[in-house]
């Protein structure tokens, strides 16, 4: 049975860093690349980052300018997303979810094969 969690999460400061965990059991890790998504109030689900398998290939939302940074570490069966000088904006509830060997470039969530519980994110002004 596949499981995918989250961690990391928490309440933070406007300006602040905070890096995710996603860990993955059940399957063949590095035949998968992992997705992040977020989903804040009131708004709808987006793609936010994605690493292939091989961890070469790495996706960004446009809307994160940069501040983002998504590793794998595959001994670990794990994603993280570094995250730098969050903003309110930034709040929001994030899901971890794989998908069989590499990305979609439009960080779509067609495809995905699991999905994490999530975990929340919280920016203080």
């Amino acid at each position: 049975q596949v499981q995918v969690v989250e961690s990391g999460g928490g309440l933070v400061q406007a300006g602040g860093s905070l890096r995710l965990s996603c860990t993955v059991s059940g399957l063949v890790f590095n035949d998968y690349a992992v997705n992040w998504f977020r989903q804040a109030p009131g708004k709808e689900r987006e793609g936010i980052s994605c690493i292939n398998w091989s961890g070469y290939m790495k996706y960004y939302a446009d809307s994160l300018k940069g501040r983002f940074s998504i590793s794998r570490d595959d001994a670990k069966n794990t994603v993280y997303l570094e995250m730098n000088s969050l903003t309110p904006e930034d709040t929001a509830m994030y899901y971890c979810a794989t998908k069989r060997y590499d990305c979609s470039p439009n960080l779509s969530d067609a495809e995905i094969n699991d999905w994490g519980k999530g975990t929340l994110v919280t920016v203080s002004p």
